[in-house]
């Protein structure tokens, strides 16, 4: 059985977004994959792409592991780089 997950903090206002997708211009979405990015695979690349961040320092501002936020950084850069390469929708979404 899986251990319960750590609430997380943070810093971008997700409750306003409830869905925000990133596609290719021209494409409809009905023809289009989508690939979901989640707020905390988001918030982990903000804090240390954006705003130049330990892993460290990242996963204390977000209330997780420097694990934890090494974790979300490779999955979310992964799905980033495959709907940029791949002409795929991004979804952002607030939850798993």
């Amino acid at each position: 059985m899986p251990r319960n997950r750590n609430p997380r903090i943070y810093g971008c206002p997700f409750d306003e977004l409830k869905c925000r997708v990133f596609k290719p211009a021209g494409t409809p979405m009905t023809k289009l994959q989508q690939i979901p990015l989640f707020q905390d695979e988001l918030e982990a690349m903000r804090l240390c792409d954006g705003e130049e961040l330990t892993q460290d320092d990242a996963g204390k501002n977000m209330g997780v592991s420097r694990g934890t936020v090494q974790r979300l950084l490779a999955v979310g850069r992964k799905k980033m780089v495959r709907a940029l390469t791949e002409g795929k929708a991004l979804i952002i979404k607030n939850e798993q």
